[in-house]
This record gives C-alpha cells, sequence and structure tokens, in this order.
C-alpha cells in the first residue's frame, strides 16, 4: 500500500510517497480502506521537527481517516466489511490502509459523503472540547475565533451557531466575506488591525465569553484582555512558531519569550480561567471523547455540522498541500486521497 512519509526534518519536500506492508486488524481492530486522510497543523509541525509527540522521523502522521472497512478482527460486533466509516489514527492516517481498534469508530451517517467525514474527527472534536465540555457554551453568548477561516474555526461557528451563540473571528480580508455568509457576525483583519482593540470596540468594551486561541505567544496574552468577567480563554496551539517552510529557532524563541504566565491571583481577581486543549493527549480518554463524538456524529447526520472542505490533493501531492496550509490559504480543511495519485 502507499504511505505519504516524512523522510527527514525540514520543509515539504521531505514527504515522500513509500510503499509498505498492508496491515492485517487483529483481536477488537477493524481495516479500513482509507478514501480521504485530514490534514492538521500538528502534522505541519510534526514534519518541521517542531511535535514533540510525534513518531520519531521518518514517520507516517495524520490524525483523521475516512474510509470503508475491508476487514473486521475477532471480537468485533457493530461493524461489517463495506461499511462507511471516520475515525481518528493516532498518526499512520496518510496511508491506503489503517487499522484502529473498533472502539474509536463511527460509521458515517446517510448521505453524508466520505470527504466531509474526513473533515469531522480532530477539528470539531477540538472545538467541541473547548466550547461544549468544558466552555460550558450558554446562549447568549459572545466567541472570539482566531483562523476563523480554518478547520477548527469554522466548526466553532457552527457550534456557536446550534448553542445560539455569537461568533467574532479573526482572519486575513480576502475571507471575511464568505466567513460573513456562513454566520461570524464580525470580522478582523489581524494583518491590518489589532484584534484586541477591535474585539473591545464591537463588544463596546464588555469584552467577550470565550476565546479561542490557536496562534501562541503575545496572542495569548491579547486575548486574555479580551475577556470579560466569567471568560473562558483556550489555547490550542502555537501556529506562530511556524515561520517559514523550515524550524525557525528564532521564531521558537520568541513564542516562548513572549508567552503569558497566569498568575492565580490575577485569575481569582478576574473571575476568568485559561484553558490548555491539545486532542493528541486525549487519545487514553476513549470514555469521555466517544460520547462526545457520539454527539458530534449525530449532528452531523442531521446537517447541524457541515465541514467545509477547501481541497484534496493526492498523496504524490502532499507537499503542495502542506505548503498551502502552510501559506494560510486554505478556508476549511485539507484532505490527502491516495486515488488519482
Amino acid at each position: 500500500m502507499k504511505q505519504v512519509w516524512i523522510t527527514e526534518k525540514g520543509a515539504p519536500h521531505t514527504l515522500q510517497v513509500r510503499e509498505a506492508p498492508e496491515p492485517r486488524a487483529g483481536a477488537g481492530q477493524v481495516r479500513i480502506r482509507v478514501a480521504f486522510a485530514g490534514i492538521n497543523f500538528a502534522d505541519i509541525q510534526a514534519r518541521m521537527g517542531q511535535y514533540p509527540d510525534a513518531p520519531p522521523i521518518p514517520c507516517v502522521v495524520g490524525y483523521e481517516v475516512s474510509g470503508v472497512v475491508d476487514q473486521v478482527g475477532e471480537g468485533v460486533s457493530g461493524f461489517t466489511e463495506g461499511d462507511r466509516v471516520l475515525t481518528f489514527t493516532p498518526f499512520g492516517g496518510y496511508s491506503e490502509a489503517v487499522v484502529v481498534d473498533a472502539a474509536w469508530v463511527h460509521k458515517v451517517p446517510e448521505g453524508i459523503s466520505l470527504e466531509a467525514a474526513a473533515a469531522l474527527p480532530v477539528n470539531y472534536a477540538t472545538a467541541w472540547t473547548m466550547l461544549i465540555r468544558l466552555g460550558a457554551l450558554r446562549p447568549g453568548e459572545t466567541v472570539l475565533v482566531h483562523s476563523a477561516g480554518g478547520g477548527v474555526g469554522l466548526a466553532a461557528l457552527q457550534i456557536c451557531q446550534w448553542r445560539g451563540a455569537t461568533a467574532i473571528g479573526t482572519a486575513s480580508a480576502g475571507k471575511h466575506a464568505r466567513l460573513r455568509e456562513l454566520g461570524y457576525s464580525h470580522c478582523i483583519d489581524y494583518r491590518s488591525q489589532d484584534f484586541e482593540k477591535e474585539t473591545l470596540s464591537i463588544t463596546g468594551g464588555r469584552g467577550v465569553d470565550v476565546v479561542l486561541d490557536p496562534q501562541g505567544g503575545n496572542s495569548f496574552r491579547k486575548s486574555y484582555r479580551c475577556l470579560a468577567p466569567l471568560g473562558r480563554l483556550f489555547m490550542f496551539g502555537v501556529a506562530d512558531t511556524v515561520q517559514g517552510e523550515r524550524m525557525q529557532p528564532l521564531a521558537l524563541l520568541r513564542a516562548l519569550v513572549t508567552t503569558p504566565v497566569f498568575h492565580p491571583l490575577a485569575l481569582l481577581n478576574g473571575n476568568r480561567g485559561v484553558f490548555g486543549t491539545n486532542m493528541g493527549k486525549l487519545f487514553d480518554q476513549l470514555d469521555r471523547l466517544k460520547p462526545d463524538m457520539d454527539e458530534i456524529v449525530r449532528l452531523l447526520g442531521e446537517g447541524v455540522l457541515q465541514p467545509v472542505v477547501d481541497r484534496v490533493f493526492p498523496f504524490e501531492q502532499a507537499p503542495a498541500a502542506h505548503r498551502y496550509i502552510q501559506e494560510r490559504r486554505n478556508f476549511g480543511k485539507i484532505l490527502l486521497t491516495a486515488a488519482g495519485g
């Protein structure tokens, strides 16, 4: 089978297609013939040597796939060959076939494409964990979403709409029209505007109830200052450390130096909360994640959640796919497929 390997730390050209033996499903597992594999920012950081949880290079990354079950292991019930499914893959997703524990697998609802299904697990579980499980988002609250045009940003928007909350998004100006069309009430151009100043202006100086921030460094500090009393800041990435196609030690150092320290007494007196979210650290929490994913998949089937897929790249164009995301060109999810390469 084909796999996309990170052959060495560095720029996108280090991604190469290689042949590997097909895995077999063991007890409690299913094998999935992969239709689409999702790309996440963690994959890019792994390629650049900035993601400590990634396997040692050379390796195959990829956190999520959709496809068709083609082998069912001993003791598995509820799945048969031919089932259309989606699942998390704790790395290894950039493959034509993957073997995963059946407990992690969900059937794709009728009428939902495998493309949309592949865009669901990581982005929507991340947004759900922040907004619903930890954030207890209430109707009428206001949420500031950074990187609003990315996969998590669009997932967050749809969850806000479902909960009756208002969403403000930061993104480059070229994405604003579509973001407003989809439901963002206000858009801030992070390249030419101060998002802190604009957010406080939009909210009449009150601030927002929730901020979702994947940027890191000084952005966390400014996001915290955007919070109203009882506000919650969620930090779920350090995208600002990725400058260019290779690791930049100065960018990493700058992010570390500018990352704020939140003093307990300041949090206490401000009635604010600060949270960190890393889905890669939750793969041992199946008992907590599965009920959330059950609800997410149910809402997908009902049309409440509608993943936005920007582009699909064949395996052979994985370097171009990574470059496309690093250049912040994507609007929604970027997927890989072994077909057509």
